[in-house]
């Protein structure tokens, strides 16, 4: 575990290449990351690959537009690699193997890619901690893809009907909230 340092102190160390500070991520946060990557349909090259694109990302972000972290710094650097793996995930869904042909990609663009889209996520976890808690809770529920058969039963609702009422209430302001933020305007305009 990083010493206990504010997340800006980190981050200004991993933008000096700070060997301590890459170095106890590299021990702690990275054998986690390979864990999930491996229970994923990745292999640890896949890990130490998506890892070292998560810090470059983590360190050109902190340069250009700087970097506000709301939780802990492992937890912030553990979602962008998560986010990353599980993009990569998609990506090779999407992707037609033909081994005997190799193309040769820019990764800018999929840096810039990665970048809006942790962004993005940030934005929208930012719009539903703004939600009631209510809300945000049964929201999350659905969104983890929870039967609404559980989520009638857990929020004492009458119906199915009703849940998905509610849910589509909630998504609906969560909507309107990150269409409001003045951030969703900027990451849009990218």
């Amino acid at each position: 575990m990083l010493p206990k340092a504010t997340n800006h102190i980190q981050i200004e160390k991993l933008l000096q290449g700070d060997e301590d500070t890459m170095k106890v991520l590299y021990n702690t946060l990275f054998p986690k990351f390979a864990s999930y990557v491996k229970k994923n349909r990745g292999t640890y090259s896949d890990a130490e690959e998506t890892f070292q694109n998560a810090l470059f990302q983590l360190i050109a972000r902190a340069k250009v537009s700087g970097v506000t972290i709301n939780t802990s710094f492992e937890a912030y650097v553990f979602t962008v690699c998560k986010n990353l793996w599980l993009k990569e995930l998609n990506k090779r869904k999407k992707e037609v193997r033909n081994e005997g042909v190799f193309e040769l990609k820019d990764e800018t663009e999929d840096q810039v890619a990665s970048i809006l889209a942790q962004e993005r996520w940030e934005l929208f976890e930012e719009m539903l901690t703004k939600l009631s808690d209510k809300c945000r809770l049964l929201l999350k529920e659905y969104f983890n893809k929870v039967p609404y058969h559980v989520i009638v039963k857990k929020f004492s609702y009458a119906t199915e009907n009703a849940a998905f009422q509610r849910v589509f209430k909630c998504k609906k302001q969560l909507a309107e909230l990150v269409k409001n933020s003045s951030k969703y305007n900027q990451l849009t305009r990218s």
